[in-house]
């Protein structure tokens, strides 16, 4: 069964990811930083982002986390900068659905994420994967909101 698991949950296609991560590192002068923890397995992703109106300019990461968790936020760097906070929370949501109900993987922009599919069997899988994507959406929700101005109306 170890085996099995291995081969459907670290995919050649899995593990490329998770072997190379661009956008590692810190941002200067990010407008918000959200760190995640699995309580589970002890994975954290860390990001940095500055926002342009509603969509991602820059974005910096730091990854502490089994090879799903790393391929996951591979495919949120590699796609990130112009994506809009609604898109990223479309591709968090359909995720945690590809995951947790059998639903299709993401679509569009982040639809690499399907390499993923194979960890829907393992639920104590599934906060990993998900960490970068909730931290990301996060992120972009605090930058937005800091950037936008706030008017006072009576």
């Amino acid at each position: 069964i170890e085996g099995v698991m291995a081969d459907e949950l670290y995919s050649n296609a899995v593990l490329r990811l998770a072997a190379d991560i661009p956008r590692i590192g810190r941002l200067e002068r990010p407008q918000a930083s959200v760190r995640k923890v699995s309580r589970l397995c002890g994975s954290e992703v860390e990001i940095d982002i500055v926002m342009r109106g509603d969509r991602v300019a820059d974005l910096a990461l730091r990854v502490k986390a089994c090879a799903l968790g790393q391929a996951s936020a591979s495919v949120l760097a590699r796609q990130v900068v112009g994506a809009s906070l609604k898109e990223l929370e479309v591709a968090r949501d359909s995720l945690l659905a590809m995951l947790k109900q059998g639903k299709p993987a993401p679509r569009g922009r982040f639809g690499e994420l399907a390499v993923l599919e194979g960890a829907r069997a393992y639920p104590a899988r599934h906060q990993s994967v998900m960490l970068a994507f909730e931290a990301v959406t996060e992120a972009a929700r605090q930058a937005a909101t800091a950037q936008t101005p706030t008017s006072l109306t009576g």
